[in-house]
């Protein structure tokens, strides 16, 4: 295996664990957004802390790879190519569901708004969290091209 392929598979490898981790950890508080609408949700400081790392981890791996690191195709199959293809857009499913939930069904039926300093920092954490996962999912559809 080549040093650029290393790389890209150690680099695509912290990034998929790294979405896994987010995935793990907001799972349960998207459950609980969606069976509460309307209702504030508080997040332990050691969940924000989770959410902030694994952010953090995966768009370092990304920006690492993208910068310095080329793309290596272990093989080339269409079918494979697909896939991946398919996995990236399914990474992206529950982004998206996420900030459906939460800006469209979650703030609307809110009885009392946050302060505007803790809707910013909220609006801002969720922000973060799907451009990692949509960053995540930019990263596979590429592997997925070059794969083809």
């Amino acid at each position: 295996m080549s040093r650029n392929a290393l790389r890209y598979a150690v680099l695509l490898g912290i990034q998929t664990t790294a979405a896994a981790f987010l995935f793990w950890v907001i799972f349960p508080i998207f459950l609980r957004v969606i069976s509460s609408i309307g209702q504030q949700q508080g997040l332990d400081l050691e969940v924000q802390l989770e959410i902030l790392i694994g952010v953090i981890v995966l768009q370092c791996c990304y920006w690492i790879r993208l910068r310095w690191v080329p793309i290596v195709a272990p093989f080339h199959n269409v079918f494979v190519g697909h896939l991946v293809l398919f996995a990236s857009r399914v990474s992206f499913f529950f982004g998206g569901a996420l900030f459906s939930a939460i800006f469209f069904r979650h703030v609307p039926e809110l009885d009392a708004l946050p302060s505007a300093a803790q809707a910013i920092a909220r609006a801002a954490g969720v922000l973060a969290i799907l451009f990692a996962l949509f960053c995540y999912s930019l990263e596979l559809e590429r592997l997925g091209r070059a794969i083809e």
